[in-house]
């Protein structure tokens, strides 16, 4: 597994998941229930992570993302 990025920003995490799921890769999201357990939602960021083999698919993929975000 490779990290791609990590955030606490939920609308950003899910529109980053969906731009990689249309490009064909499936993203896994650690730390997604961290916050739940903890009862902060800030204090753990989730990170995204996907496979070695899709790699230069997503970050192909969140290129354009890197410009307009700061991740």
């Amino acid at each position: 597994m490779i990290e791609l990025f990590r955030t606490n920003d939920v609308v950003f995490l899910s529109f980053a998941l969906a731009v990689l799921r249309d490009c064909g890769v499936e993203p896994f999201v650690f730390d997604e229930q961290m916050s739940v357990t903890e009862g902060v939602t800030v204090l753990f960021p989730r990170r995204v992570c996907v496979r070695h083999a899709d790699r230069a698919a997503a970050e192909g993929a969140l290129a354009d993302l890197r410009t307009e975000y700061d991740f």
